[in-house]
Formats: structure tokens, sequence, C-alpha cells
């Protein structure tokens, strides 16, 4: 008897899967996927606002002549909120990120500028020192001088809380009701 939880098949004798003729799918070919906005972004057309973490029924496709490394790369297309334009972003692997297409404007991202010119800065200072030794010099003592301002700040700000810390509140208060009440008697004298 059969069971019905593993159907059986019959195979004839002369089945020979090479002959299944395969699946030709085109290679640009999308798909419906269910994602959400990687970053804020405004539509160019009603300008909605559209921010990070909002889910979208997106088709997305590989986009074609582009890889990072061997990485494909994803193109997907989203709809605006409110007046339904089209809008396109892709995946950036090369930064961990995503980058805008067309359709909307990618928010200010102050931190991402703040790394890049940070990186640049960086970058700039380690040229600068291959070439000239003295320069190496310069920016070591820069740097210890820094560090002792910012350690003697840091000193200066706990001897502060220390001396704060020392307060006693109730004490405070408590000669201050003396005053007022030695005041109320002279004012009833």
């Amino acid at each position: 008897p059969k069971s019905a939880l593993s159907p059986q098949k019959y195979y004839p004798p002369d089945f020979d899967p090479a002959k299944i003729p395969k699946l030709k799918l085109p290679k640009d070919r999308q798909y419906v996927v269910r994602l959400m906005a990687p970053f804020n972004m405004r539509c160019k057309t009603c300008g909605e606002y559209i921010y990070k973490g909002k889910k979208f029924n997106a088709r997305k496709e590989t986009v074609q002549n582009e890889v990072y490394l061997g990485l494909p790369i994803f193109r997907f297309y989203i709809k605006c909120t409110r007046c339904l334009a089209e809008i396109t972003f892709k995946t950036d692997p090369e930064n961990t990120d995503y980058t805008m297409e067309h359709g909307a404007t990618r928010n200010f991202q102050a931190e991402k500028l703040l790394e890049e010119e940070e990186k640049r800065l960086q970058k700039e200072r380690e040229e600068e020192e291959l070439n000239n030794p003295m320069k190496v010099l310069e920016n070591r003592t820069k740097d210890s001088k820094l560090e002792m301002e910012v350690l003697e700040n840091l000193q200066e700000l706990k001897e502060l809380n220390q001396r704060q810390a020392n307060v006693d509140f109730e004490a405070m208060l408590k000669q201050y009701k003396e005053l007022e009440e030695e005041q109320r008697r002279k004012e009833q004298e």
C-alpha cells in the first residue's frame, strides 16, 4: 500500500532526465521581493519623506555588467508611498551600503561625511609622513601635547566633581532656616 506521506513516483524504463528541456530564464529577470527602505530618502516628484525601515514590495533585478569582487550588484524598484513615482537604488558592496539611483534624494548623512573626512585627513597625514621624517616628529609632538591637555582637562573635571560632592546640602539648608528664623525674630521685636 502507498503511504500518504511519501508519494511514490513511477519512472518508465526509457526515462532519461537529460532529455528534459532546461528552463531558459532571461539574465535580467525581475523578482518581487519585500524589503525595507535602507536609508531615509525624499521623493523628487512630490517631496514625500520615506524613512529608513519603511516596508515595500519591490522589484529586484541583477545589474548587468556590474560586479564588485565577483559579487553581483542588485537594483531595486520601489514606489513612492504618496505619488507612486518609481524610485530605484542599487546595492553598493564596496562601502557595504546602498546607492540612490533616481526618483528620490538620499537625506543628509552627517556621520558618513565625517568618517570620509577623517579618512581623507588620515591619508594626507600618512602621505606627508612618508616623505618627511621631521613631519613625523612634529605630528607625534602635537599628539602628545593634545593628549596631555585632554588629561589635564579630565583631571580638572574630576577635582571639580570632587569639590561638588563634598558640599553638604543638608547643613546648608539648616543654616538658611536658622538665618530665616533669626530675621523673623528681629522683625517681631
